[in-house]
């Protein structure tokens, strides 16, 4: 079994998210949202099928136009059993760090969230790796899960972030022919800590790179690793799904 631990399952990503998630048959998603327009969507996604679940969150690219209703409604969500986690939330200052004061303060909110209802945090960081670091030692408490989406930092803040407690989410980005970094880290660090995802619909993976991604697409990052640490291709899916179950605290009979 696979097990895909950040996708975007949007009716506007694809045109029949239906066939989408029929190519993951008897294999797991967990969709994430970035705003909170599309929380009811995931809701029903999540009701609808046995191998959905959802974490929902309000993306700092939303920090200048959120509401406090949208917090109310987000909270409101993290009590359906389907969704295990908030996310994904954090930091990013790629285009523009004039609003770093309301980013951190709304990153810090849903943290808080998190701590409340013991969900687990899937955290977005894009040239903001330190600031986020600060705030995860600082505001979430040792009993609460956390996820890096689509790591992209150093192996030295990989180890700090690993010392907190913190999962590293390995994606698409890792089969990319031009990048290092990233497969140091994996053959660097132990397989306890990785969870595969694919980002769907972006960062598609090699071969099928400049096409849209999909969830199935997660068999070749795990094919990656297991060419990078020299592990069967079995032994990749069977100890990334074992850690997502655990990260996520999935109840599931598939």
């Amino acid at each position: 079994m696979m097990i895909d631990t950040h996708c975007h399952l949007s009716k506007e990503d694809y045109e029949d998210v239906e066939k989408i998630i029929k190519n993951m048959e008897n294999n797991i998603m967990i969709v994430s949202t970035a705003s909170p327009s599309e929380i009811d969507e995931i809701i029903e996604l999540c009701n609808q099928h046995d191998n959905i679940f959802g974490t929902i969150g309000i993306h700092p690219e939303f920090a200048d136009t959120y509401t406090k209703e949208d917090l109310v409604k987000l909270e409101s969500a993290l009590k359906n059993p389907k969704i295990v986690g908030i996310g994904e939330i954090g930091l990013d200052y790629h285009y523009t760090k004039e609003n770093k004061e309301i980013q951190k303060e709304l990153f810090i909110t849903q943290i808080k969230l998190a701590n409340k209802y013991n969900k687990t945090l899937v955290i977005h960081s894009r040239d903001a790796i330190e600031d986020t670091y600060n705030i995860i030692r600082e505001y979430k408490n040792e009993n609460i899960k956390c996820n890096m989406h689509c790591y992209s930092g150093s192996l030295e803040m990989a180890k700090k972030f690993i010392k907190l407690g913190v999962v590293l989410g390995i994606g698409g980005v890792l089969t990319f022919k031009n990048e290092k970094k990233l497969k140091e880290i994996v053959s660097s660090l132990d397989m306890e800590n990785f969870i595969l995802e694919t980002d769907s619909p972006y960062l598609t993976p090699e071969p099928f790179r400049g096409h849209k991604n999909e969830p199935a697409n997660i068999k070749y990052v795990a094919a990656k690793i297991s060419q990078l640490k020299g592990i069967e291709y079995t032994k990749v899916l069977e100890i990334t799904t074992q850690n997502a179950i655990r990260q996520f605290d999935l109840n599931t009979k598939l």
